[in-house]
């Protein structure tokens, strides 16, 4: 069984079990998570999505929260002696999805 779910202005597909990263979500660590925009849920035999899975969520435990590596900017325009050097590091957090109930 796996779901599709949106957080954070993106879309991840996941099962149970599954770790993954998504955008910063404000909880602190080992905290309980609750998505519940899901997008689809696929059983053994079927997919459903749309209004039949309106009352679906996936629950998540959040294992840590982190900054991800620096995403070096640089700005430069030839011949006019422009350039700017900037550094971003995204923060993220880090969940291990324990159910999804359909």
């Amino acid at each position: 069984m796996y779901a599709i779910i949106a957080t954070g202005g993106k879309q991840y597909k996941v099962e149970e079990g599954d770790i993954l990263r998504v955008e910063k979500l404000g909880a602190e660590e080992g905290a309980k998570v609750t998505f519940d925009t899901v997008l689809a849920v696929r059983d053994d035999a079927d997919i459903k999505v749309g209004e039949s899975v309106s009352s679906a969520k996936v629950e998540a435990t959040v294992l840590r929260n982190g900054r991800a590596k620096k995403v070096i900017v640089y700005k430069y325009k030839p011949k006019t002696g422009y350039h700017k050097k900037r550094g971003h590091r995204q923060q993220y957090t880090e969940v291990k999805i324990d159910s999804i109930q359909a």
